[in-house]
């Protein structure tokens, strides 16, 4: 195995009241800014009809919102896609058909002359009851994961306190990212879902190798007489290398895919970064 630190004692431990005190921080501004200006959601959770449309010349907001007005749909949410020609377009519930909604949204937008030509790309519609079951699964799955690794790590390391720690380190993760979400905008997606169920499987897999080298060292006769924070150092220390790797590769991975990735993807890759 690589080893990018020998023999590392670096005293994490003694500096835990530091790293309290960095991670409370990035709580509470995680946690603020959630409570201020909550989650924007996709219209997989909101239901509704995403249109994604290509222009043939770059064209503005108002000139698009201009002619969604025209079919009393100017209320509508308009992003750039990655591309300044090319445009996603939310519209809300509507107890109109997706396919007659389609033609409206298309003679809408051809009566707007500034346009130009245009092509409908994508269509997607998702009724509300789809969004909230979508809502309360996502809910379930990173509930019943928690729950998972609590037991998991209570029954294999005979420790229900090592359980309830990996258990808050997931939530101290989850928190962040959410808060990061939120301040920068970004929706929340299946996706981005996605990324957060693969971060609490990065945070516990690094857990589990902590504890797993623990126990290993409390049957060494090097380490008895040892506090069990000196332990739990030494542990954190022994598997330094791994862990630094494991982060490494997977960050620049990450961030690959929020540069080159498209627009697709950048929601996903930016959780992971």
């Amino acid at each position: 195995m690589i080893e990018l630190f020998r023999s590392p004692s670096y005293n994490f431990i003694g500096k835990r009241r530091w790293a309290y005190l960095f991670s409370a921080v990035l709580m509470v501004i995680g946690l603020g800014t959630l409570t201020v200006r909550g989650l924007r959601y996709d219209i997989d959770f909101t239901g509704g009809t995403l249109v994604q449309v290509r222009f043939e010349q770059p064209p503005s907001v108002a000139s698009i919102r201009a002619g969604l007005a025209r079919i009393q749909l100017g209320e509508s949410i308009i992003q750039e896609f990655g591309d300044a020609r090319e445009y996603i377009i939310r519209l809300p519930l509507t107890t109109t058909s997706p396919e007659e909604l389609t033609k409206r949204v298309t003679g809408g937008l051809a009566q707007e002359a500034s346009l130009g030509k245009f092509e409908i790309r994508r269509i997607e519609f998702v009724g509300p009851q789809v969004g909230r079951d979508l809502q309360l699964q996502a809910l379930y799955a990173v509930l019943f994961g928690m729950v998972g690794i609590l037991i998991y790590i209570a029954w294999a390391f005979k420790s229900l306190k090592g359980g309830v720690a990996a258990v808050v380190a997931v939530v101290h993760d989850i928190v962040i990212c959410l808060g990061a979400l939120s301040l920068t905008g970004r929706e929340f997606s299946l996706p981005v879902l996605a990324a957060l169920l693969t971060i609490i499987g990065y945070s516990v897999n690094d857990t589990i190798v902590a504890y797993d080298r623990l126990r290993e060292n409390r049957g060494k006769y090097s380490q008895r007489g040892k506090s069990f924070a000196e332990q739990l150092n030494d542990a954190i220390n022994q598997t330094l290398s791994r862990t630094v790797l494991t982060a490494l590769t997977t960050f620049l991975s990450a961030a690959i895919l929020l540069w080159f990735g498209g627009k697709v993807l950048e929601d996903f890759a930016f959780v992971l970064v």
